[in-house]
């Protein structure tokens, strides 16, 4: 928060000023009440502080303004404001000009007040002691000029003021970690997260090799570079605090929403994490760190902010003194394996443009590995040679229901990438290999898209049959927020009780409209990896089982079987222009496996521009795919043999199962959870 206020004394303007992130809401002006020893305030050094920074309207202001920092200086005194249950005082700077900005710090005169907002000193539980005021006798000026200050200031005498700040154990930074304890792609979703809102076009995530400086250790470091807008010090100061407010502004695209991600995220990957982002005026370094804080009673996080003009960076003052940002870049390049001509190394990799970068050494481990492994991949190999990033368990995630094994999601960054995000437009790299976007609903077959009402809000509900799920016996909903994956493979309705039912069925819904409430109040883990029990999640499981359990009926109770092995295509085939990623149908007569590795809108088969619109797919039975060019059954003379089952084929073509017998017994289904006779 920014304010402009005029500092006054004796109802005489001294200087307009710029106040950057007061605890509250200032008055327009502010007058001094008096000045005071800075040896009679006992902690003075341990209050919270904001900065002031003068911004004079004329000449006179401007020397009013050094002739003011003069005096304290000269006196060793700060200058004291009260304003409702705040005493601010204005602390000499250790330069004295025209144009030095101010530290301010503030107690709250107010027993069990608490103020977690993040300043540029640390935060701790302290007591003030009585403030005394070393006035001037009643016959001289000084205390003529100051005989109502007196007063006021006898008044704190009579009384100790107590503050009572939270306080955050440094053990607090492991805690936040455990959010993502269960599976620890959710701790790199929430980085990715945070490009994505910050507009990045690409972003690329891989596993580096670095030397610790102490140990002379060589170890892996989780690298995250975006090229998004980047954060200046406000932003990059609400990032490492634990929980900000909101922005009143509604953004559907937005993710980010409850001001933790980075930390629940960056501490579950690993101890140690440094932050380097750029905007266009300003470049900022933050250091989140366990290594640095062991052994403190409250969390250090330095933090140094440089103005930006070109390629010329200057600390910048109007955020941080310069001593703070010394001694905060000192702790950096101390407790961590960067030093100047490493950070600058990676700071050339912004070139002339923004974004933001973040390593993340001291990695998680599991036993004597890591949590992650990682695989470079082979260079010019096939698409099942790329780089990858695993979980070292490879393990599948419970899901009720659930008996398959093969979820690759579940372990593998390059398939969990490929469908993050139901609209996926950033350019996201694994290892150094650009992952292929997979969105679900532009790869299904016998396509059904179904919409209604839940809670008087509107639901879009996409069907489809995936053979490629049907050959790794998986199926479920896909559950979409703000255009991200929350839940994946959830089953509903008869897929619930037999793994056979609904088998190859995916279904794809964005639920931001019926989780998102009006009130601001939102019904999903902080930590983006499910919902909350609530009535809206509840009636959304009715509706989904409805709906599924209707298109296995109309779609599939009739079953062709078929001796042979035959593919068939999506509904539609799609394509990604690499420039402005928007999606576009192929005919049906083209072959995609002729499309180059780069495509773009000019080219064939779509002849058309950038700027054209995006298509979409309309509610309804979008098409019923057949067999194309290209997908032809291996075996063209095989005999189909077909099975009636309890309703009439709906003239669609159905999934084909390779049977080695010609005779085939009648089949039963299993409705959910009864045979029908």
């Amino acid at each position: 928060m920014v304010m402009f206020l005029v500092l006054k004394k004796d109802k005489k303007m001294i200087c307009t000023t710029r106040c950057l992130d007061p605890p509250i809401e200032l008055p327009q002006e502010l007058s001094l009440t008096c000045e005071i020893s800075k040896n009679k305030i006992h902690s003075l050094s341990e209050f919270p502080q904001f900065s002031l920074t003068p911004v004079p309207n004329n000449l006179r202001e401007k020397s009013e303004w050094g002739n003011f920092l003069n005096y304290l200086c000269k006196k060793d005194k700060v200058a004291l404001i009260t304003f409702k249950q705040y005493q601010f005082y204005i602390l000499p700077p250790a330069l004295v000009s025209t144009s030095s900005p101010v530290n301010v710090a503030y107690n709250i005169d107010n027993t069990g007040s608490v103020d977690t907002r993040p300043r540029d000193s640390e935060s701790d539980v302290s007591l003030a002691g009585s403030q005394l005021e070393e006035c001037g006798g009643p016959n001289t000026a000084e205390g003529l000029k100051f005989s109502r200050a007196e007063e006021t200031c006898n008044e704190y005498q009579s009384r100790v003021p107590l503050k009572n700040f939270i306080r955050a154990d440094p053990s607090y930074l492991k805690t936040l970690g455990q959010a993502h304890s269960g599976w620890i792609f959710g701790a790199i979703a929430e980085l990715v997260d945070n490009s994505k809102d910050a507009k990045a076009t690409k972003m690329d995530i891989f596993v580096d090799i670095i030397q610790l400086k102490k140990s002379r250790k060589d170890v892996p470091m989780l690298c995250l570079i975006d090229d998004g807008q980047g954060m200046n010090h406000d932003e990059v100061m609400k990032m490492v605090s634990f929980g900000h407010k909101q922005s009143d502004k509604v953004d559907t695209d937005r993710i980010g929403k409850f001001g933790v991600g980075f930390k629940t995220g960056a501490m579950r990957l690993g101890r140690d994490v440094l932050v380097l982002t750029q905007t266009t005026t300003s470049r900022s370094l933050a250091f989140l760190s366990q290594s640095l804080n062991e052994g403190k009673d409250n969390i250090e996080i330095p933090i140094v902010s440089y103005c930006r003009q070109g390629q010329l960076m200057e600390v910048d003052l109007s955020m941080q003194s310069e001593a703070l940002a010394k001694y905060n870049l000192k702790a950096i390049k101390d407790f961590s394996p960067f030093n100047k001509y490493l950070i600058g190394e990676k700071a050339a990799l912004f070139g002339t443009g923004t974004g933001t970068q973040i390593y993340i050494w001291n990695l998680d481990e599991w036993g004597s590995k890591y949590c992650l492994e990682w695989h470079d991949g082979l260079k010019g190999g096939s698409s099942f040679h790329q780089g990858d990033i695993l979980i070292q368990s490879k393990r599948t995630r419970s899901r009720p229901g659930q008996i398959s094994q093969k979820v690759p999601l579940d372990y593998s960054l390059r398939a969990y990438l490929e469908i993050i995000f139901l609209v996926p437009r950033m350019k996201i790299s694994v290892q150094r290999t650009l992952v292929k976007s997979r969105p679900l609903s532009k790869f299904l077959t016998q396509t059904v898209v179904e919409t209604g009402d839940i809670l008087r809000r509107p639901v879009e509900l996409i069907l489809g049959f995936s053979q490629l799920e049907w050959e790794r016996a998986n199926c479920g909903m896909f559950l979409y927020w703000h255009g991200r994956l929350i839940e994946a493979y959830k089953r509903v309705g008869g897929m619930t009780h037999s793994a056979d039912v609904g088998r190859g069925v995916i279904g794809v819904v964005d639920v931001t409209n019926l989780m998102d409430d009006e009130d601001g109040r939102v019904w999903v883990h902080n930590n983006k990896q499910g919902f909350q029990d609530s009535e809206q999640y509840a009636c959304l499981e009715q509706w989904l089982s409805r709906k599924v359990d209707e298109y296995w009926d109309n779609n599939f109770d009739a079953l062709e079987l078929n001796k042979d092995n035959c593919v068939f295509k999506p509904d539609h085939e799609w394509v990604q222009c690499d420039k402005c990623r928007k999606w576009r149908i192929l005919p049906t007569d083209f072959d995609s496996r002729k499309l180059p590795l780069e495509w773009f809108c000019f080219m064939k088969p779509f002849k058309g521009q950038c700027s054209d619109s995006e298509q979409k797919m309309a509610p309804g039975i979008v098409n019923v795919s057949t067999k194309r060019s290209g997908y032809a059954c291996l075996l063209k003379d095989s005999n189909d043999k077909k099975l009636e089952g309890d309703r009439k084929t709906s003239g669609a073509d159905y999934k084909s199962i390779k049977y080695e017998d010609a005779k085939i017994p009648a089949l039963k289904r299993l409705r959910k959870g009864l045979w029908k006779q």
